[in-house]
């Protein structure tokens, strides 16, 4: 947004200074003559005054923020502001450092007469292909209020169904770096105050579940550091063969899929999301086979990719949707059966959308499932560490006093 500097008179001759933001003089001048002021000179005075920003390399844009961008992004558009106006607003607001100064480089790319989806398309990490779509569609057929709606509710849905997975992991997470907490304090803690105890009354005199324990103990901690290079060793080799490795990734992405409940909610979750994107590119008039080819970069699952991939060939070759998704495998029956009534009545995004609506109800009670297993299971496992750890170190103690008593 430039600033410039005006000079005008009003209907009564006087003379009027004054500054104001617009994106050229052309608007500048047409907000005078809405004024009923006579220009007499316009200038530019400066290109905006915003501060510099450090911009953290690795900060992270997450779908709430730009959730939030675009639902303003709608209010002002439909409120009758221009695009740039909006941008210019909303980048002078935003927190996040990264996002503002991508914004600004889109405002500044569209006053120079570039469209949005254009300014997008260079930022993939942030803008994805559905986006830059979308936004393409409603520019294309002159609705790019909708579009940004439509975008709006993408990031909000893809928000919504992200917190609800961190969800069912986050019980799961707390509980198993509570169990190491404990398993450690007991190690460097507890454990070495008995064992002098037990030096002294003789290795040989203690009870074979304590002389197990005590070897076992003796084992990991004299080898921890080897453990732990271990461990690491380990996530470092999965991490590159999972990215490097084709093969390795695929069988991950099949084991991924058919572990208990988790690979079910997985599935259930892409589903969701498949059905609520589908409908809402349709509905914006992205052809079929665009949108599955926007809907095969959403996963990075093998499986999931090559079931799309299978789809979209069959579609090519003049296969029905229905039958095409059908013959990958993968979709459940009744997302099948909802796509081929959707397709024969002419109203498949709406069928879509019924059928996202459905299956988010089914995430919510997989992850009430798999939350109600986990928490008496994990608290049976933290009873056993510690059962285990009492009678260990206990035993012996018991075994003394039954000895002195005999006595």
């Amino acid at each position: 947004m430039l600033v410039f500097r005006y000079v005008a008179r009003d209907y009564s001759g006087d003379i009027k200074e004054g500054v104001t933001k617009a994106a050229s003089e052309s608007d500048v001048l047409s907000w005078l003559q809405g004024q009923d002021y006579t220009p007499i000179s316009v200038e530019i005075v400066s290109i905006g005054t915003r501060k510099k920003l450090h911009i953290p390399a690795f900060q992270r844009i997450r779908s709430s923020e730009l959730a939030a961008v675009f639902w303003q992004m709608t209010t002002m558009v439909e409120g009758g502001i221009t695009i740039v106006e909006a941008l210019d607003a909303i980048a002078e607001d935003i927190d996040n450092a990264r996002l503002q100064k991508v914004l600004e480089t889109i405002l500044e790319r569209v006053e120079r007469g570039e469209s949005v989806s254009e300014s997008m398309v260079d930022y993939p990490n942030v803008f994805n292909k559905l986006v830059c779509s979308l936004i393409m569609a409603g520019e294309t057929g002159g609705n790019i209020s909708v579009a940004f709606r439509r975008v709006a509710e993408y990031y909000t849905n893809r928000d919504r169904l992200a917190r609800k997975i961190k969800k069912a992991m986050a019980y799961p997470a707390f509980v198993f770096g509570f169990v190491i907490v404990v398993v450690a304090v007991i190690m460097t803690l507890v454990i070495p105050r008995f064992t002098d105890l037990f030096d002294r009354f003789g290795a040989g005199q203690l009870p074979a579940f304590t002389q197990a324990f005590m070897g076992v103990y003796n084992v990991i901690y004299s080898n921890m550091v080897y453990i732990l290079g271990g461990l690491l060793l380990f996530v470092i080799l999965y991490v590159v063969l999972y990215k490097y490795s084709p093969t390795f990734h695929s069988i991950c992405s099949r084991l991924f899929l058919r572990v208990p409940l988790f690979g079910k909610l997985i599935k259930q979750a892409f589903i969701a999301s498949f059905c609520k994107t589908m409908s809402n590119l349709l509905r914006g008039g992205v052809p079929v086979l665009e949108a599955f080819e926007i809907l095969s970069e959403m996963t990075k699952n093998d499986v999931i990719c090559n079931a799309l991939e299978k789809t979209r060939e069959n579609i090519v070759s003049g296969t029905s949707i229905f039958l095409s998704m059908a013959t990958s495998k993968f979709f459940p029956n009744m997302v099948i059966k909802m796509v081929r009534a959707g397709e024969e009545s002419g109203s498949l995004w709406k069928t879509l959308d019924r059928t996202a609506d459905f299956y988010e109800d089914k995430v919510d009670a997989t992850i009430t499932t798999i939350t109600s297993l986990l928490e008496p299971l994990l608290i049976i496992i933290v009873g056993i560490i510690v059962l285990i750890v009492v009678l260990a170190l206990y035993l012996p103690i018991f075994q003394i006093s039954d000895i002195r008593s005999g006595v």
